[in-house]
């Protein structure tokens, strides 16, 4: 027979059996539906009854994150590494992740080389660790000071030089040098770029996202995967409010958040990575529901997993062809994936 939770108390306040739980669980869910700052209440209320459980923790770090308090996101995700708590490995790229966001590179850089000091990173993440590092180095240099002086006292007569440049780690510096500036006298050059067969599907995600948050509201003409676009900037989604995207999520969440998390949250990362780099286009097969199946087949495939994809269509009503097509799809965004800058 199951015993009685007995009943807390703090400062004289009783709290009822499981109340962390509710906590926990209703602050996930306004997590999920985007209510970042109803998440981040609920979870620090649950954190007050249970200090070191790693779903409220994780939870609340993410929801800092997407409410923009990345100090907080950064002080709670410091404490947790520190603790131990949860995939030592996965809180790593968390903590980067917000430290990326704070633009405070020599912290990545002092963070990464104490890992690899260790030698104990897995060798499938050394080359994602070393790419971070790399770009971190680059951007405490400041090799593009001259550039950021000569655009600020004549703009109108500098170029940017995205096609001047030898790889595409000095496209990514001049790029990341646009965030803070007016892009304008830019535009012609950026759109023969989205334009140019030899634009990384990454940096025309960047410049297209560049453009939406300068308002640009003109029609620009970009090419991804052999296929050329009209676009206009201020008409574009978000990149994490993209229609198909979220119906896809939707479909895999209903399926295996709650059976399966740990196979729930792979996919997200590969649905995420897809429709970035082929952002803002729409591909085909229209269907959410086979996008859906194919990021799940494909999914159980990196694990080992045996799946039979007429099963995984029905499963997720879609067509076994389509789903086959969305597959091919995301086989060939994953051979493009991010640079190595």
């Amino acid at each position: 027979m199951k015993k009685r939770e007995r009943v807390k108390r703090k400062d004289n306040v009783v709290f009822f059996p499981g109340i962390e739980k509710r906590l926990t669980d209703k602050g996930i869910e306004s997590l999920h539906n985007k209510k970042f700052n109803d998440a981040i209440y609920l979870l620090e209320e649950a954190r007050e009854h249970d200090p070191d459980k790693e779903e409220i923790l994780i939870g609340l770090v993410m929801a800092y994150f997407e409410a923009g308090a990345f100090q907080k996101a950064k002080v709670l995700a410091r404490e947790i590494l520190h603790k131990g708590i949860g995939d030592y490995f996965q809180m790593v790229d968390l903590y980067l992740t917000v430290l990326i966001q704070l633009h405070e590179y020599q912290e990545i850089i002092t963070t990464i080389e104490a890992l690899l000091d260790e030698k104990e990173v897995p060798p499938e993440k050394y080359d994602h660790f070393l790419t971070i590092l790399q770009f971190s180095q680059k951007m405490t240099l400041n090799h593009n000071q001259d550039l950021v002086e000569s655009t600020d006292s004549s703009i109108n007569d500098q170029e940017l030089g995205l096609f001047s440049q030898n790889n595409l780690n000095e496209q990514m510096m001049l790029i990341s040098s646009l965030a803070d500036k007016n892009i304008r006298p830019f535009i012609n050059e950026i759109e023969e770029y989205l334009k140019a067969e030899s634009g990384h599907a990454f940096l025309k995600t960047i410049l297209l996202t560049l453009l939406k948050e300068q308002e640009i509201d003109r029609t620009i003409t970009f090419k991804k995967f052999a296929a050329v676009q009209k676009v206009v900037p201020t008409e574009l989604p978000e990149i994490k409010e993209q229609p198909k995207m979220l119906k896809v999520k939707a479909a895999i969440g209903n399926r295996l958040e709650s059976t399966n998390p740990v196979l729930y949250e792979n996919i997200m990362s590969l649905v995420e990575r897809t429709f970035f780099i082929s952002y803002p286009m729409e591909l085909e097969p229209e269907s959410a529901a086979a996008w859906a199946a194919a990021f799940h087949l494909l999914a159980d495939d990196y694990h080992g997993i045996e799946s039979d994809i007429t099963e995984l269509a029905e499963e997720y009503e879609a067509e076994s062809e389509e789903v086959e097509q969305a597959k091919s799809q995301i086989e060939l965004i994953e051979k493009i994936s991010y640079p190595n800058l």
